[in-house]
């Protein structure tokens, strides 16, 4: 029985703390996704290029390499 009451405590504090969700969206969200997909590719900057020339490298003179590269991913 004291559990029972202690459910519904906790059940009525939840929700007074949290407020009940809207699930319907306040705007349209497809018009911004169809501009961000317009939108060109961000570059990459040299030092990406240059990371990743350093990987390869790296890997071509040691193979065992490729395991501890792919265990980070």
């Amino acid at each position: 029985m004291k559990e029972r009451n202690d459910n519904e405590e906790i059940r009525r504090l939840l929700k007074q703390a949290v407020p009940p969700v809207n699930p319907e969206s306040r705007r349209d969200l497809w018009p911004a996704m169809r501009r961000k997909l317009a939108e060109p590719a961000p570059r990459l900057p040299w030092y990406d290029w240059v990371l990743a020339g350093a990987v390869v490298g790296a890997v071509a003179f040691f193979p065992e390499l490729i395991l501890v590269l792919v265990y980070h991913l």
